[in-house]
């Protein structure tokens, strides 16, 4: 593709370069918008600039992808809701011989839940979960911090659910998800083992002295407080701002400012007693109302969620029987939609079939819904605009899609400028995956664009023309072409701390955990980052099949 006029040129490329400044840097002083407003104002030039026509921009979005996106969502929701990470997190304590068994531990189950359950929510919901158990045998939270996210990364490049670039790959690719799985997951075990091993090389004097030697206070951390933590995994997106880290993890020691609403400051700290409050409302209004079953209560983290209670407040073994069954058809839900997918089904309907069938076997009836919400919205009339807009918004990272719908347009007008197939042409004679050399170069490219421009405008911006010179030498070498982009892109994230937003997530997590904070440094990062991301890429390419 030949570039378009000067112009267009200069138009798509100002609208790309304020999309990834905004992508990259969601706080930057002088537009601080966050992601999914800088997406979204990416496109929107794009179509002002007339880089594209409204018609263009509308076609350019694939749904698709972001039906498998939002398919996934939900299925992470009602697995939280069922206890699934919970005891993925007994796990990593249950019977540890030590500070190496529990290194591997964090490794092992943060890549098998991630490749599963995509790589962010395994690192929201376990970061919080290792700080504790660090805390409970004196051990320094980095090495295990490390694992959690690097391992998160690697794992999740094993499956086209694992992370939102291989959605991208595994749709525009049409590669189905058991040869996706089949291609990448020796690479993806021999990464982890390799990464591991490269975690207890560095941390091993560390990890063999009962002291820590970065002067980690002591707290003892009961077992019961360990296995008890609970989360709440669907509320961090892919592509999470530092204000919305701040807003949803921030200590209840530390008071913050929240946007104003209702033209007066809100402080962060009395948002949260008027949630403490109003779930008090809540509960007397209820048993007011003689609803001594279904009643709706609010969690500590403010989302609303609907438990079988009896009058003194403990669970009827009824309720009990039937949360039980509730959680084996989640379970088996589950389990289904994986089978389905392996067995070459669509798997963006299979994501979303798989969260229809959970939300009906919720068994709730809509009219009683509304009504319940609507006792809600009466006895937390005093709670202003930004308390109903968290406690509604908590649950789904809507936020993520429609990021994804403005970068969608973003990268199909960049593309429409002719400089992405421009530069292309000049890498391409040297980037045959026909022979090492080639790769090599290719892995090289990638690696440096995903941790310049993020990994899924990467996959993007170079998926089909990859493809399409690979399909040149065979179908064969088309398909291992998509599967290279997939691992590199993903493990390219463990380079550096700002690398992927699954180290964000555990970085912010583990700064904000209430009473066991500790900041993960990039310099910190970076020292580990980038042997293992330069290790384990290469022995990952010879692997991938």
């Amino acid at each position: 593709m030949a570039l378009a006029s000067t112009p267009k040129v200069v138009l798509g490329s100002i609208a790309f370069a304020i999309f990834w400044v905004l992508a990259v840097f969601p706080s930057v002083p002088f537009l601080p918008v966050g992601r999914t407003a800088g997406s979204l104002l990416g496109a929107m030039l794009m179509v002002i600039f007339r880089v594209l026509t409204p018609e263009q921009a509308y076609a350019s979005i694939d749904l698709q992808i972001l039906g498998l996106l939002f398919g996934t969502m939900v299925v992470s929701i009602y697995l939280e809701r069922a206890d699934l990470f919970q005891h993925l997190g007994k796990l990593l304590s249950w019977r540890s011989k030590g500070a190496k068994d529990l290194l591997s531990r964090v490794c092992l189950i943060s890549a098998i839940s991630s490749a599963l359950f995509t790589n962010d929510t395994s690192c929201v919901v376990l970061t919080e979960f290792v700080l504790k158990i660090a805390r409970q045998h004196n051990l320094p939270p980095r090495p295990f911090l490390l694992a959690l996210a690097s391992s998160a990364n690697i794992g999740s490049s094993a499956t086209p659910i694992g992370n939102p670039q291989n959605l991208v790959i595994a749709i525009q690719s049409k590669i189905s998800f058991g040869n996706f799985l089949l291609g990448l997951f020796p690479a993806m075990l021999v990464g982890v083992v390799v990464n591991a091993v490269i975690l207890l090389g560095m941390y091993w004097r560390v990890l063999s002295v009962p002291k820590d030697e970065e002067d980690v206070p002591m707290e003892v951390v009961s077992e019961e407080d360990v296995t008890s933590h609970r989360f709440s995994p669907a509320r961090m997106s892919h592509f999470p701002s530092q204000e919305s880290n701040r807003r949803l993890n921030s200590s209840p020691t530390s008071i913050q400012s929240s946007p104003k609403a209702n033209g007066s400051p809100v402080n962060l700290e009395t948002l949260r007693n008027r949630l403490v409050s109003s779930e008090n409302e809540i509960q007397r209004a209820s048993s007011n109302n003689g609803l001594n079953e279904d009643d709706i209560v609010t969690t500590s983290k403010g989302v609303l969620s609907v438990e079988m209670r009896s009058n003194d407040g403990k669970e009827t073994p009824s309720a009990k029987w039937k949360r039980l069954v509730w959680k084996s058809c989640v379970y088996l839900v589950t389990v289904g939609m994986l089978i389905s997918l392996l067995m070459g089904l669509n798997m963006s309907w299979t994501a979303i079939t798989a969260a229809l069938a959970l939300v009906v076997l919720d068994f709730k009836d809509a009219g009683a819904c509304l009504e319940k919400v609507k006792r809600i919205m009466s006895v937390t009339k005093s709670l202003d605009f930004l308390a109903k807009i968290y406690l509604l918004l908590v649950q789904v990272s809507y936020s993520l899609l429609i990021f994804f719908c403005g970068m969608f347009i973003t990268v199909d007008g960049f593309n429409k400028t002719g400089i992405p197939s421009t530069l292309w042409n000049l890498m391409e004679p040297y980037s045959k995956i026909d022979r090492p050399s080639g790769i090599a170069v290719l892995a090289i490219v990638i690696l440096v664009l995903s941790n310049l421009a993020s990994n899924v405008p990467t996959v993007l911006l170079l998926g089909g023309r990859v493809a399409a010179s690979a399909a040149a030498i065979s179908s064969a070498e088309e398909k291992k072409s998509w599967l290279i982009l997939a691992w590199v892109s993903t493990v390219a994230g463990n380079l550096s701390l700002l690398g992927s937003a699954a180290n964000l997530i555990v970085c912010e997590q583990a700064r904000r955990a209430p009473g066991l904070g500790y900041t993960l440094s990039f310099w910190g990062h970076l020292k580990f980052g980038v042997p293992s991301t330069i290790i384990v890429t290469a022995i990952g390419l010879t692997l991938i099949r």
